[in-house]
């Protein structure tokens, strides 16, 4: 018998979004900042990674942005680098995601 853990709706949402805006943010810096068309080596080791590190987030649907979480899940390497990426695509993604960046700053 196989146990499925299964998720709700409003927490995929919440966990997608949170996704995508990673996603986003890591594609801006890896084009823009290191000049990449496609995301290199060392940008999808840290997309897969942000995105590991959401899927398995203990708070779910009460997800708040991984700055204000009181548990701090990434190795300290991978927290540089996100901070890096986020330092560089933060300002930026009002011109590339204007939408996402509204509802980033809403669910904060």
């Amino acid at each position: 018998m196989h146990l499925i853990h299964t998720k709700t709706s409003l927490q995929m949402r919440i966990i997608e979004r949170e996704q995508r805006t990673a996603e986003q943010m890591i594609r801006i810096y890896c084009r823009y900042k290191e000049g990449n068309k496609e995301l290199c080596p060392t940008c999808q080791q840290l997309l897969h990674y942000a995105h590991n590190r959401l899927e398995h987030c203990t708070f779910g649907e009460q997800k708040k942005t991984c700055r204000n979480c009181p548990i701090h899940c990434y190795k300290p390497e991978m927290k540089k680098r996100m901070r890096e990426v986020m330092r560089y695509a933060g300002p930026r993604m009002i011109f590339f995601h204007p939408i996402t960046t509204i509802k980033h700053f809403i669910h904060k």
